[in-house]
């Protein structure tokens, strides 16, 4: 079942009353809600009531999303923890507001965004795994540096995730990542600054309402896999287990069906038809995700601790944000 979201939403901070939620999805969602997040009815509907009470009394939240679909984001990204979701929600109107080139204007209709969809860079799987995870697939070396910016990368991540992160059966059973690495190209990573990856660390530390479930990398160049195990050595154990480096698509497909791929990669749906179904889904959910750029929050040192850090400040921030990274 996908939510069902009307084109205009209000983000009027404190409104007279909220929209009535019921919990729709199958027994299957139910259970894994249960055993996963604690949820249950009682549960949510307290969560929801004082997350409410709390952003209608925030001093410096000015406009802000108050309907179900978009709290519950928050909500079971921190199994209904109300202090980690209130201060994830916070960071996260914040960054979108300090970095407006990365996090406004995500829309389908800008050519050049468009045009990032269309080469077959980044999309969802239109079937979900067996245990209801939504795969976003990705093919590095789909997107042109030449022409396109880190700042159009970011935003196109942005977009993808914003117009899915509504849907209840990801919020509930997560989400997995599948990237093709064999066209990967040294430009790839020559077009990032040391202050695009600084910002972008402070971005993605606790500010991303999502159940990241699996990350797998196939078919990495040896150019980039000091990178990875940098990476890697500094992931907690619980996180290193769930990224994976495959040799191969035989490899992944000890993890990953691969009938849920697309047909070039051993599946039945051609790539272009799997584009082209999430475009139509961009095309429908882009007043809901361009509406995002009327929220507000009041900025100031408060909500950007980050501002004052030196470079080293940042680097050893990084990596002791690594080491302590959540995963549920």
């Amino acid at each position: 079942m996908k939510l069902k979201l009307t084109t205009t939403i209000d983000l009027n901070k404190a409104p007279e009353s909220y929209a009535p939620y019921t919990f729709t999805l199958s027994d299957k969602y139910k259970i894994m809600a249960q055993d996963e997040l604690r949820e249950d009815d009682d549960m949510r509907e307290a969560a929801l009531k004082q997350f409410r009470e709390w952003i209608a009394k925030h001093p410096l939240i000015r406009r802000c999303r108050t309907d179900a679909p978009f709290l519950l984001r928050f909500l079971r990204t921190k199994k209904f923890s109300i202090p980690a979701a209130t201060e994830m929600l916070e960071k996260y109107l914040t960054i979108r507001q300090v970095y407006p080139h990365w996090f406004f204007k995500l829309d389908i209709n800008d050519p050049d965004l468009e045009a990032i969809i269309d080469s077959g860079y980044l999309f969802p799987l239109p079937e979900r795994d067996e245990q209801g995870r939504k795969i976003i697939f990705s093919n590095g070396g789909k997107f042109d540096t030449n022409r396109f910016t880190s700042a159009q990368l970011i935003k196109i991540h942005s977009m993808v995730l914003e117009a899915l992160q509504d849907e209840e059966e990801s919020q509930i059973s997560g989400y997995v990542h599948v990237t093709d690495d064999s066209e990967l190209n040294v430009g790839f990573l020559g077009i990032w600054s040391f202050t695009d990856i600084r910002n972008l660390a402070h971005c993605v530390q606790n500010s991303l309402p999502m159940r990241q479930k699996e990350n797998h990398f196939v078919n990495l160049p040896s150019f980039a896999n000091k990178l990875s195990e940098f990476i890697l050595s500094v992931l907690s154990e619980k996180l290193r287990n769930r990224v994976f480096v495959h040799r191969g698509w035989d490899e992944l497909k000890t993890k990953i069906s691969p009938q849920l791929l697309p047909k070039e990669y051993g599946g039945t749906v051609p790539m272009a038809d799997m584009i082209a179904q999430f475009k139509k889904q961009l095309k429908e959910r882009r007043d809901i995700v361009l509406a995002l750029d009327d929220m507000e929050i009041e900025i100031n040192k408060s909500t950007i601790p980050w501002a004052d850090s030196t470079d080293a400040d940042i680097a050893s921030g990084v990596i002791g944000s690594f080491r302590k990274l959540e995963v549920d």
